[in-house]
């Protein structure tokens, strides 16, 4: 996992969808954790070498990596 990347996942939208930016640029819009490692993978990350608690490199807004559109996602 390349430590320059910055991530930011922010808070969820009035639809429960969370804003993902990377160095920046916004990537999409993550409903659970499998949309956000989808975007991390297209961003050149692999989703094995991440962990999504890991606060140096992603920056949650709103709620930590359980925090979703209905309550934690455990997918």
């Amino acid at each position: 996992m390349s430590p320059d990347l910055r991530v930011i996942v922010y808070p969820p939208d009035a639809e429960g969808g969370r804003r993902v930016r990377v160095d920046g640029e916004i990537l999409g819009r993550a409903l659970g954790p499998n949309d956000l490692f989808e975007f991390l993978r297209r961003a050149g990350l692999d989703p094995d070498d991440v962990d999504l608690a890991d606060e140096l490199f992603i920056e949650w807004r709103g709620g930590g990596p359980a925090v979703w559109s209905n309550g934690p996602d455990t997918e």
